[in-house]
């Protein structure tokens, strides 16, 4: 059993002084205690928080950050500019050098807060398209840097078979990502096979990439797919895509959706950032999640997801760091807000009257988060996995802060260098805002990025 105890925590039902938390060797929360004196074994912490899920990432991509930001042979730069410079980026990456840049990304998350790694997983094959000898062979890589670094792992593998909704076939770059149904689902239950070598709060999910990469036909079929997991899927990211989707299927993507897809609360759908009001209405009222990446989406010019009108639907929400060209929580949930505020002329866009903006979006992430994960995290609760991360109470952003102000301090006065510990499922990975093994995962890291090298 592992005791902590907090001076402050942010439980369920509210904040709590002298909290006391039993952890099990199950990683979840034996029991929890308020106005309790400090026991002589326990952990001493300042500020306790849920720790979050981390709800839509593509590993690989960390190394490619800085290397695309010169304007292009185009008169104007685009998402799908920045798709070709990535595609000829990852034709260098070994399964050794994949493995390297998970380990680097989780450690990152781990130190930015988030106790679990949900991986938008699609680089599957060798640079010519040919699978490796073990099908799950980079599936096995995502899942030994979760190994080292010990955050929860959600592993979602994509399918993804058309280079658009006309069926062509996958050009130069997205051969390695290429499956057709059958061999797609051989390498889901290799996949699935591969997370038994890691600790029983990892989870497998479903990911058809998108309705420009699968046949429509075989939405339905991952459904199934999915079992007891999530399902994950971009969605009404791009204007263009968009508009190849209703000229194929005479229907706007989230549209289609809404009425041949039956989306759920174990969906999750990435970006969203291309509806109209009622697709908005509809989608929030399904119950699916948006997974929503503020950072990679300001990137690459997504467009501003529609925040206030999804909440106000009483939409599900989560936070993912997609490109991980900067993985910061406390950067996504401020982007967030901020570009609320940018679109509509307005301050505190996303609060409520019973709660500030800090308050609502913590908890909005972290219950969309948990869902997106489909992990019994998201909340300090007796019977949740021990997810959890501490402030350092003596930042001097918390001066003279408390209840709320706590958190609105931290997302919008602070940063992530407030954190000082994080617990994935009761494994105290990060102590005085340091992964315990930063030193080899970096220094691997390096070797990697010089074999790699650098211009694209």
């Amino acid at each position: 059993m592992t005791i902590l105890w907090a001076e402050q925590a942010l439980l369920e039902e509210g904040w709590a002084k002298a909290v006391s938390v039993e952890i099990g060797a199950d990683g979840t929360i034996q029991s929890l205690a308020a106005d309790q004196p400090q026991p002589a074994s326990a952990y001493r912490t300042g500020i306790l928080l849920p720790a979050l899920a981390n709800a839509h990432s593509h590993a690989f991509q960390r190394a490619m950050a800085g290397l695309t930001e010169m304007r292009g042979p185009n008169a104007s730069d685009s998402f799908w500019t920045w798709r070709q410079l990535m595609y000829r980026f990852l034709d260098r990456l070994t399964p050794d050098h994949v493995e390297a840049i998970a380990a680097l990304v989780q450690m990152e998350m781990l130190e930015a807060g988030y106790a679990t790694n949900v991986e938008f997983h699609y680089l599957h094959h060798q640079p010519d398209g040919r699978p490796y000898d073990n099908l799950a062979e980079m599936a096995q890589r995502i899942a030994a840097a979760a190994s080292q670094t010990g955050i929860g792992l959600t592993l979602l593998p994509v399918h993804y078979q058309y280079g658009g909704c006309d069926k062509r076939p996958l050009g130069n770059g997205q051969i390695r990502f290429g499956n057709d149904m059958a061999r797609f689902e051989e390498l889901h239950a290799a996949s699935a096979e591969v997370l038994r070598s890691l600790p029983a709060d990892s989870t497998i999910g479903t990911a058809p990439h998108s309705l420009r990469a699968i046949a429509a036909e075989d939405y339905a079929r991952h459904m199934q797919l999915r079992g007891n997991g999530p399902l994950h899927m971009h969605l009404a990211e791009q204007k263009a895509e968009v508009a190849e989707v209703e000229a194929a299927h005479g229907q706007r993507p989230v549209e289609w959706m809404l009425e041949h897809g039956a989306p759920d609360d174990r969906c999750c759908f990435i970006h969203c950032t291309q509806m109209q009001p009622h697709e908005t209405e509809g989608l929030a009222a399904s119950g699916a999640v948006a997974g929503l990446c503020p950072i990679t989406e300001s990137s690459l010019g997504d467009g501003i997801f529609d925040g206030v009108r999804w909440l106000d639907r009483a939409g599900t929400i989560a936070i993912g760091s997609d490109s991980n060209i900067r993985i910061s929580l406390t950067e996504e949930l401020r982007t967030l807000e901020y570009s609320q505020r940018l679109r509509d002329h307005s301050r505190a866009a996303l609060a409520i009257t019973e709660k500030s903006t800090g308050r609502l979006l913590l908890e909005a992430v972290n219950a969309g988060g948990a869902k997106a994960a489909g992990r019994n995290s998201g909340r300090i609760a007796e019977g949740a996995l021990a997810d959890l991360v501490a402030l350092d109470a003596a930042s001097l952003h918390l001066a003279g802060r408390q209840g709320d102000m706590i958190l609105d301090s931290f997302i919008f006065a602070g940063d992530d260098r407030m954190i000082s510990d994080v617990w994935s499922a009761g494994r105290h990975k990060v102590r005085d805002g340091r992964h315990i093994d930063r030193e080899a995962i970096v220094s691997r890291y390096l070797r990697t990025m010089e074999e790699i090298g650098g211009a694209i």
